[in-house]
């Protein structure tokens, strides 16, 4: 977050807190979480930009490596096996492994949704900031779980097989995206062989996504479409914008 208040500041843009705002003197726009996000979107007329939270459970197989499904925190209780379970895009609980629906809070709303996915072995994941359908700016930011970002530049001819399977993923789902969005790719480990496929970990609001060791400029760049005036919302992008009511 400092490193884009830097940039942004650097741009002549003026920086604060969203308790330090006051009224709107020019365009607005927002980098932060989603319920400050949608309070302040209605009193500063910035629109937020996000995925659906079926785009993965939608995803061909030949982009997840896996069956990933959209269901409830009701049916997530049901399970009797072990399962990766999260919130399709707010943090409501921890997305984890959960060996059976009994281990996942009991406190939830029963009708608040989760995606459900086989569990899987990713070997690395990397963050993926698109604009338009292009990488603008992207990281490495875990190994094997564990955090350990990397400046995507610095992985060489891995960065050229990153680049190819998003342009795969864009001409097959690019539609099913807004124009600025963050999305995670990993190396999942094939089980039957050696070696990795790459494959879709998730897609995120580029407005509530660490940058991990990203290039700033062209993060801001993605940021500032994602969360800006909602006058300047293409036409294409409407239909991502988050609804008022999903606080």
């Amino acid at each position: 977050m400092e490193l884009l208040a830097a940039e942004a500041a650097g741009r002549g843009m003026d920086v604060r807190a969203a308790e330090e705002v006051g009224a709107a003197a020019g365009p607005a726009y927002w980098y932060g979480g989603p319920t400050a996000g949608a309070r302040m979107a209605a009193r500063l007329g910035f629109a937020l930009l996000e995925p659906t939270d079926e785009w993965l459970s939608e995803l061909p197989e030949e982009f997840t490596g896996r069956e990933v499904r959209t269901a409830t925190v009701l049916d997530a209780w049901a399970l009797d096996r072990p399962a990766f379970v999260k919130p399709p895009r707010d943090k409501s609980f921890p997305a984890d492994v959960y060996p059976d629906g009994s281990r996942l809070p009991a406190d939830l709303d029963p009708a608040t949704p989760v995606l459900l996915s086989d569990v899987v072995t990713f070997a690395a994941e990397y963050r993926l900031f698109l604009l338009d359908g292009r990488i603008a700016a992207g990281s490495r930011y875990a190994v094997f779980g564990r955090l350990d970002p990397l400046p995507l530049d610095r992985h060489g001819h891995l960065a050229g097989e990153i680049a190819e399977f998003v342009d795969r993923l864009v001409a097959a789902a690019g539609p099913s995206l807004p124009s600025a969005v963050v999305v995670d790719v990993g190396q999942l480990l094939d089980p039957y062989r050696p070696g990795h496929r790459w494959a879709v970990v998730e897609a995120n609001m580029a407005w509530f996504s660490h940058a991990y060791a990203a290039e700033p400029a062209p993060v801001l760049d993605v940021v500032l479409r994602a969360a800006g005036p909602r006058e300047l919302v293409s036409p294409a992008d409407l239909t991502f914008v988050r609804s008022m009511s999903a606080v």
